[in-house]
C-alpha cells in the first residue's frame, strides 16, 4: 500500500491561549511519532481555494475568518472554546487544502490512501458557524471536493472522535449522496448526535456511547451498526474523522478506548473500502488531547492505513 502523509508548518502557527487543550504540542507529538513510519509519501499541504471552502460553508463565514486582522500576540474569540491567532487563517486553509490534495492524489492513483496531520480540527464547524476548536470543516470540504471535481456520487465520512461531529452532520444532513456515521460519548459536548438524528434519507447514523464505555462496546456498535450501514450506502470514497480523544487517558471525556481499538476500527474501514471503493480512504486528525496516547494512537491508525487493513 502507498500511504500519503499531508502536513504543513503553517498548522503550528494556529496558536491558542495558555492552557487551551487544542495546542501546538498536539501536532508536534503526532508528527514526531510518525517519523517511526519512514515509508510514508510525505507531501506539503497546499492552501485550499476559497471556492472549495464555499462548497461546505457560507461565504460570510469564510470571508470573516480569512479577513480577520489579529495582532501577533493577540487572540480573537469566536466562542468560549474557539479562538483565532494571527496564523489561524492560513493554518485552516492548509488543513482543508491537505484533505483536498489527498483526495486528488488518491483519485490520480499516486497513493492508495492518506492521512492529514493538520490543525485546527474541523468536524464541529457547521455551514454557518465556526465552533468547538474548529474553523473550517476540512473533512466535509474534502468530501464535497471529491464529488464536485472528481464526479463521485456517493461519499462517506466515519467519525470516531469522542465528540459528535455536529458540523459534518449539519453540512451532510439534507443531501442523500453524503453519508455520515459517528460513534461518540453522549451526553457530552456539543449535545448533538442522538440516534434519532437520521438525515434526509437515513444518511446519518449516530451511535452514542455512555460515559465509561470501552473497546467492547465500541467494536460492537461498529460491527453491528456503522459498518453495515456504510456498506449498504456503497460509498465511492471513505473519509475518516480521526479523533483519538476516546482513549481512556484523554482528559476531556470518559470513554475507555485503547490504542488497539482505533487500529481495529481503521482496519475494518480499510477492508470495507477495498470491497466497495477500490480502497480509497483519506483520514484527517480531529481531537486527542493527551499527548502520549494521541501519538501512539495516531501511529497505530496510520500503520493500519499503510497495511490496507491487513494485520
Amino acid at each position: 500500500m502507498r500511504t500519503g502523509l499531508f502536513a504543513h508548518p503553517a498548522c503550528f502557527n494556529h496558536v491558542t491561549p495558555p492552557g487551551h487543550p487544542e495546542r501546538v504540542d498536539r501536532l508536534r507529538a503526532v508528527l514526531d511519532a510518525l517519523n517511526a513510519l519512514p515509508s510514508l509519501d510525505r507531501r506539503e499541504a497546499p492552501p485550499a481555494e476559497r471556492d472549495s471552502l464555499i462548497r461546505a460553508h457560507d461565504r460570510q463565514l469564510v470571508e470573516g475568518i480569512l479577513s480577520a486582522t489579529i495582532g501577533p500576540d493577540d487572540f480573537e474569540r469566536i466562542d468560549a472554546d474557539t479562538t483565532m491567532s494571527a496564523g489561524s487563517g492560513e493554518a485552516a486553509l492548509r488543513a482543508a487544502g491537505a484533505v483536498i490534495a489527498a483526495v486528488d492524489a488518491v483519485m490520480a492513483g499516486q497513493m492508495d490512501n492518506a492521512f492529514c496531520a493538520v490543525r485546527p480540527p474541523g468536524h464541529h464547524a457547521e455551514r454557518q458557524r465556526a465552533m468547538g476548536f474548529c474553523l473550517f470543516n476540512s473533512i466535509a470540504i474534502g468530501a464535497l471536493h471529491a464529488r464536485a471535481v472528481h464526479g463521485l456520487k456517493r461519499v462517506a465520512v466515519v467519525d470516531f472522535d469522542v465528540h459528535h461531529g455536529n458540523g459534518t452532520q449539519d453540512i451532510f444532513f439534507d443531501d442523500p449522496g453524503l453519508f455520515y456515521a459517528s460513534t461518540h460519548q453522549f451526553p457530552l459536548y456539543p449535545g448533538t448526535g442522538l440516534a434519532s438524528e437520521r438525515g434526509v434519507a437515513g444518511n446519518i447514523v449516530n451511535v452514542p456511547l455512555p460515559p465509561g464505555a470501552g473497546g467492547t462496546a465500541f467494536r460492537s456498535v461498529f460491527e453491528e451498526q456503522i459498518l453495515p450501514a456504510l456498506e449498504i450506502f456503497e460509498p465511492q470514497f471513505i473519509f475518516i474523522s480521526a479523533g483519538f480523544d476516546a482513549h481512556e487517558a484523554d482528559p476531556l471525556a470518559a470513554l475507555r478506548l485503547q490504542v488497539e481499538d482505533f487500529e481495529w476500527a481503521t482496519q475494518q474501514l480499510c477492508l470495507l473500502a477495498k470491497r466497495v471503493c477500490g480502497g480509497r480512504v483519506v483520514s484527517a486528525l480531529e481531537g486527542g488531547y493527551d499527548l502520549e496516547s494521541l501519538a501512539r494512537s495516531t501511529v497505530a491508525h496510520v500503520r493500519a492505513l499503510a497495511c490496507g487493513g491487513e494485520g
